[in-house]
């Protein structure tokens, strides 16, 4: 293989899919190329067989379900069509790796990090010397820039944070110095500052060990910020290709302008009339986490330090800041999945920081919660139209009213009432997460607490699903406490802004002072480290 031939070479490429479905292929007629030192980001909706693409080079198609029917994918001129189940083991860590989207479930969570970036090591390299397998872990480690490699190789992955996971997955994908890393979505459920980290190192990583990324990403951002080359893909079919500067700047298809369209940018509300009277006011919220480890030593975790906010009637306020700043444990905090050691939680004036069995569940149909996964909220062995009507009918709403009541919901979310039938899985993500919404105002609440709900979602279903929260809370009125890491979704639906790092609120303010002219060194940082924000603030 000569110095200017891809690493990666997909000709034709076509992916059926089962039959009865709403089209033929998964993908159809791909062709890409990746060469060394250079990153390919691949975009599109959920749907446009992004992820498809990637199994397809990795060899990991249920073949009884998605078969390749047309084309070739050649690594480093090989055939891995034609590659056996033998070879490809060789193949896949050695010439080819994979960095999946969320570390948590791709990492064992019974065997410490260390082990399974060994594991990798002793799997493909069975002579290597103990204590070289465990001195290359080590480098690995601090080759993506781990803190205390020694001490982290011991951990468990829920010991660390979701940057620290992403990291260890990279340097298990680093192991053997693949020519080809793929990676889908590796940047999504992250903060915009481990975010940034993440982004910079992969670039350091191509030029040290000289390879080529194809990499899977609904965000523009990132796109803006690594991209050498970029692919627009559409159920199953390139639409656009070429240099980011003009895919970005000067896109030629309808499609591609339309996702570039949905991107969320800074914009603001107009700021509210000012309220005498809070509907929801939390006053010096202190929470600690306390564990003991199997040597008995004790260690504590100061989730939430003396935080103070107030929330009022129809208000949408913003909580944003890194991974570990304390968002989702304040959101848990609020419908009391956890029990704050002091501080009070004034819901209409009472205070509900201390209440239990009837009335907590009481409070709850008031504060209601959307999750970031709508997959994991929803059960599924259930149907949605069971989820759906669960809530009302415990608190006393007759069957029938309570079904007719959820047929309302779904049609006021966008869905048909006749798929209450249906389970989750028979739905997109972004109609799970719809759903999700109409389960919450089946409660008919003042108060929706929504943590991360649009985080995983395509740039044109997150721009549909803020859409409907800003229409339903117009016609409904609740109020809106919205957790993100997205700082211009944020700016998009939030009145005001409240930004937290460890634990602390740091700043608060309407949304355009505090993104305009923050005074929080923190603040500024995390702006700084917004994917393609010096591009977006340029043209501005």
């Amino acid at each position: 293989m000569t110095a200017s031939e891809p690493i990666l070479r997909i000709e034709n490429l076509s992916v059926a899919l089962p039959e009865g479905l709403d089209r033929t292929h998964a993908v159809h007629g791909l062709s890409l190329e990746v060469h060394r030192r250079q990153i390919v980001c691949v975009v599109g909706e959920s749907g446009s067989g992004k992820s498809v693409t990637a199994a397809a080079v990795m060899r990991l198609l249920p073949e009884t379900v998605l078969r390749i029917t047309a084309g070739t994918i050649r690594l480093e001129g090989e055939d891995i069509a034609a590659a056996s189940p033998a070879r490809l083991c060789d193949l896949r860590g050695n010439r080819m790796a994979m960095i999946f989207q969320e570390p948590l479930t791709a990492l064992n969570p019974v065997m410490r990090v260390g082990e399974q970036i060994a594991e990798v090591l002793r799997i493909h390299r069975p002579d290597m010397a103990r204590e070289r397998v465990a001195a290359r872990v080590g480098e690995l480690m601090a080759d993506v820039h781990l803190p205390d490699p020694a001490r982290l190789a011991g951990a468990y992955p829920h010991q660390l944070s979701g940057g620290q996971r992403q990291r260890v997955m990279i340097a298990m994908a680093l192991a053997l110095e693949p020519a080809l890393i793929i990676a889908d979505e590796p940047t999504t459920a992250l903060d915009v500052t481990t975010q940034a980290q993440i982004l910079r190192l992969f670039r350091e990583l191509l030029t040290k060990h000289d390879s080529g990324i194809l990499m899977i990403t609904h965000d523009f951002g990132v796109v803006a910020d690594v991209a050498d080359h970029v692919v627009v893909m559409r159920q199953g079919e390139v639409v656009e290709r070429g240099a980011p500067a003009k895919v970005l700047n000067a896109p030629e298809h309808a499609y591609t302008r339309a996702l570039i369209d949905a991107v969320p940018r800074f914009r603001y509300r107009a700021e509210p009339e000012a309220r005498d009277r809070p509907l929801l006011a939390v006053e010096n919220l202190t929470l600690t986490y306390r564990s003991t480890s199997f040597l008995g030593a004790r260690r504590e975790t100061r989730a939430l330090d003396a935080v103070s906010f107030s929330l009022a009637p129809g208000e949408t306020l913003g909580i944003v800041g890194e991974s570990g700043s304390g968002k989702t444990s304040l959101a848990k905090a609020l419908l009391r999945f956890e029990t704050p050691d002091s501080g009070r939680i004034l819901f209409r004036e009472r205070d509900v920081a201390g209440l239990a069995g009837a009335a907590l569940r009481e409070m709850r149909r008031h504060i209601q919660m959307v999750f970031q996964d709508p997959y994991k909220s929803l059960n599924p062995r259930r149907r949605v139209g069971q989820s759906l009507i669960e809530g009302p009918v415990q608190h006393g709403l007759p069957r029938a009213r309570a079904i007719a009541r959820a047929a309302e919901l779904m049609e006021l979310v966008g869905l048909r009432h006749d798929a209450l039938d249906r389970f989750p899985h028979e739905f997109s993500g972004g109609q799970r997460q719809r759903i999700c919404i109409a389960r919450a105002l089946a409660m008919e609440p003042s108060v929706i607490v929504a943590d991360e709900a649009v985080s995983a979602l395509d740039v044109s279903v997150q721009a549909q699903v803020l859409r409907l929260f800003e229409d339903l809370q117009l016609r409904l009125g609740f109020a809106m406490i919205f957790v993100t890491h997205d700082l211009r979704v944020a700016s998009n639906i939030c009145d005001r802004i409240a930004v937290m790092q460890r634990g602390r609120i740091v700043e608060i303010g309407p949304s355009r002072r505090v993104f305009e002219q923050p005074d929080a060194a923190y603040t500024r940082e995390l702006l700084a480290a917004v994917p393609g924000f010096v591009r977006e603030a340029a043209a501005t």
